[in-house]
């Protein structure tokens, strides 16, 4: 539970404090400390910052000032405040990111997350795809909800998708053919490797230690933005993709 605090913004103290308050009612500084293990002195802090992010309110007393939990709903009401600030922002962030020059660059992407970037980068291009050693990772089960949505957005931009899958694709994984849009061809069984090659645009993205329909643990993707390297892969792609079977 507290993860998702802190998922949402809040403070190792703040999560605390305010789990404290949810499980346990309006208590007093005291009774906080004592549950949550922070000091006096940092739980007045926190307590000041709950209040002004409108997750708790302070009950005058008689004896000790208690403190009491919002109802938890208001934490989706944070969000979406957060997601509307970003929206107004949007839009000159965007402005300036497009003002700059990326012309050459090389990069790395980690992990799900930074897969997740390298798809999002497919979409801002908006250009057709050339995959080389294909695996249907992208049906990893910490991507369903995320390459559903990939895939729709794909189609809204007119992307293609030209894949030429590793042999085991073709045995074993019928369920991504199905989904994953045509065209699409195969290597020979005895061309089966790691490594996967993609080119879209003015990019060459190459990421490796995959295994059919499993992204990894701990992938990192390759990026390489350079318009006449991109040119060159997709010539070579085209060359493979004439000697691939169907």
């Amino acid at each position: 539970m507290e993860q998702a605090l802190l998922d949402v913004g809040l403070s190792p103290n703040e999560a605390k404090i305010y789990r404290c308050l949810v499980e346990n009612g309006k208590s007093a500084v005291s009774a906080i400390s004592k549950v949550t293990g922070v000091h006096r002195r940092n739980v007045y802090d926190s307590l000041e910052r709950l209040v002004e992010k409108g997750l708790l309110f302070q009950v005058l007393s008689r004896r000790e000032n208690l403190f009491e939990a919002v109802h938890p709903d208001k934490l989706v009401e944070l969000i979406k405040e957060k997601e509307a600030r970003l929206e107004a922002a949007l839009p000159a962030l965007r402005e300036s990111f497009h003002r700059t020059p990326h012309t050459e660059d090389v990069f790395i992407y980690k992990g799900v997350e930074g897969f997740k970037n390298y798809l999002r980068d497919v979409l801002r291009v908006g250009e057709d795809m050339y995959l080389l050693g294909a695996k249907g990772f992208w049906f990893d089960a910490r991507l369903t909800s995320f390459t559903r949505s990939f895939l729709r957005d794909a189609k809204k931009r007119n992307i293609t998708f030209h894949s030429i899958f590793d042999h085991e694709v073709k045995t074993d994984m019928g369920s991504v053919l199905r989904t994953v849009p045509k065209p699409h061809r195969f290597l020979p069984e005895e061309y089966s490797t790691r490594l996967i090659v993609n080119v879209f645009g003015d990019r060459v993205v190459t990421f490796t230690g995959l295994a059919p329909g499993d992204l990894g643990s701990s992938i990192t993707l390759f990026v390489t933005v350079n318009e006449e390297i991109a040119n060159g892969y997709r010539t070579w792609f085209k060359f493979f993709w004439e000697r691939c079977q169907r």
